[in-house]
């Protein structure tokens, strides 16, 4: 098709005097295109999408604001737009997971960098796991890789009573919950999470190699083994590099699993 004649054809579905705005009907068709599997090579850029649609430069700026808000495409002020890639690491909600074998069975080779292993007291987090705000917590934050490359910072504390054996762990290359059933005899059953999309600071962005304009899940889960609080945890982690998902129907709702 030629360029005149995509714009012909493009052109027709703006409908100026409808219902929906033009930016819009702009958004809605390039979403459409995107999941036709339009743009694979490039995403074009605002003055051909002004072509190529008969619209004002506004009315394209704002489609793309709404596609960069919602993820499909990606884009800085100054530089052409470029559809987002896919998450590589996609983790089911609702399952007692392993950020080590998402990372595995994602084929990617993972490790970590230990920036802290050693016993604190933090009355703040002694108090979410159910103990005196004096009592000696592990703590263990890590710098999550995923072929070689910066995926999370993951901080977690447990009580020391149980989990001191870990101070001999490695945990360059093994998964916390690996280590804490065979040195402490401990296995985690259940738990609650909480997941919410943050800005990282500069600090943690830097440590993350991200790119500007990719925010980050902030995700906080407390680990029970039985009915006892034994794990809290807080990790911050690429939004570009990791997503969540969940399964659900009409009839019975949310229906939360894993994987394979």
């Amino acid at each position: 098709m030629s360029p005149r004649s995509a714009a012909t054809h493009a052109a027709r579905t703006v409908a100026r005097g409808a219902g929906a705005p033009l930016w819009q009907q702009v958004h809605d068709d390039l979403l459409r295109r995107v999941e036709a599997g339009a743009f694979t090579d490039a995403f074009p850029g605002e003055l051909a999408l002004v072509e190529e649609y008969q619209v004002s430069r506004h009315t394209v700026r704002e489609a793309l604001r709404r596609l960069r808000s919602a993820g499909v495409v990606r884009g800085e002020r100054g530089r052409t737009s470029r559809l987002s890639e896919p998450a590589e690491i996609d983790q089911p909600l609702g399952t007692l997971y392993s950020l080590f074998s998402s990372v595995t069975a994602a084929g990617q080779q993972q490790h970590s960098v230990v920036r802290t292993l050693d016993l604190r007291a933090d009355g703040v987090v002694a108090g979410r796991l159910g103990l005196e705000e004096s009592s000696p917590l592990l703590y263990l934050e890590r710098l999550r890789m995923a072929s070689d490359r910066p995926l999370a910072v993951d901080r977690v504390w447990l009580p020391a009573e149980l989990a001191r054996p870990l101070l001999d762990a490695d945990f360059s290359t093994t998964a916390l919950y690996q280590e804490l059933a065979a040195r402490c005899g401990v296995r985690l059953t259940g738990g609650s999470e909480h997941i919410r999309a943050v800005i990282p600071t500069p600090a943690e962005r830097s440590l993350l190699e991200m790119p500007d304009g990719v925010a980050a899940f902030a995700i906080e889960r407390s680990g029970f083994a039985g009915e006892r609080p034994v794990e809290w945890r807080h990790t911050l982690v690429r939004g570009d590099r990791f997503a969540v998902s969940a399964e659900f129907s009409g009839r019975t709702g949310y229906q939360l699993v894993a994987n394979g």
